[in-house]
């Protein structure tokens, strides 16, 4: 098992997502941030080595405003050798990659302007780790969407789109179960029809599920991974104490995460710890070890 956390860094001092905004578009600013956006990301990923941490999921903002009608920059082509050195990095030390577009990319959307733009977010997330030369185990992955007051409608709608999208980003798409609308039920019902394969999320599926044990769930969605996929990715977070139903803890909860890994030490794995404090919660079940 690798064990990982998203994006974000808390103690390298930098950020790999930093931007500007809109009205400030220009080249020099985007090349400016892309810049110390990769430097960073290259810190990050040496820190998570020197920690003995091997997961990492990318930000969606590495690359400021990248699949948006202003940007005719190709940032592909002159970013290229940067992201090939990171790259190169990523392979030698086997560190497993994963990407998560923002809330606003939903393929089943019924407004077809939305559904243009979570497609040219979702290439521009593929190009990334194409350019970085990594195989279909460094994976993107997106939630269902919107139900749109029809569930069996709207989940149609995702396997019709999903048809249309290229090979390229097909081989690195997954979904994941969310917190209230499409459960871990739903998502193997889209699998039967296109064969994408599941993240589970813990968390998510402790907040909204069909009743199914996480050993069972675990069960269910490693078997829609094939060879080339990796082993199953699982994003793993626990309830905040105190806060609404779905918010994330602050830190991880020990005894939580021991009766996790007991129930599933059977399956292999690679965990995204969707902690707020990041690294840090990481390195302490590292400690464990």
């Amino acid at each position: 098992m690798k064990i990982g956390y998203p994006c974000i860094n808390l103690s390298v001092g930098c950020t790999a997502n930093s931007t500007f905004r809109l009205k400030s578009y220009s080249v020099h600013n985007l090349i400016k941030k892309t810049n110390k956006n990769l430097e960073c990301l290259q810190k990050i990923l040496e820190f998570n080595v020197a920690n003995k941490i091997f997961f990492f999921r990318i930000g969606s903002g590495l690359i400021p405003f990248a699949s948006h009608e202003f940007c005719k920059f190709n940032w592909q082509k002159h970013f290229q050798k940067k992201f090939q050195k990171i790259g190169k990095y990523i392979k030698k030390h086997r560190i497993r990659i994963s990407m998560h577009p923002d809330q606003f990319v939903l393929i089943n959307a019924k407004n077809p302007k939305i559904v243009e733009k979570s497609f040219k977010e979702l290439k521009y997330h593929c190009e990334i780790l194409d350019l970085m030369k990594l195989d279909s185990s460094a994976k993107i992955q997106i939630h269902i969407g919107g139900v749109y007051d029809n569930k069996k409608e709207s989940m149609q709608r995702f396997i019709e789109k999903y048809k249309n999208l290229s090979l390229n980003i097909k081989k690195r798409l997954v979904i994941e179960n969310d917190d209230k609308l499409y459960g871990l039920k739903d998502c193997l019902k889209i699998y039967q029809k296109i064969k994408i394969p599941i993240l589970l999320d813990v968390f998510h599926h402790q907040c909204f599920n069909n009743h199914e044990l996480i050993i069972k769930a675990i069960f269910l969605a490693q078997k829609t991974w094939k060879k080339k996929d990796g082993i199953l990715m699982v994003d793993y977070s626990s309830q905040k104490p105190g806060a609404r139903k779905g918010a994330h803890i602050e830190h991880i909860d020990l005894n939580q995460y021991q009766e996790f890994i007991n129930q599933t030490k059977n399956f292999d794995f690679d965990l995204m710890l969707e902690i707020k404090d990041k690294e840090k919660s990481a390195l302490e079940i590292l400690s464990l070890k």
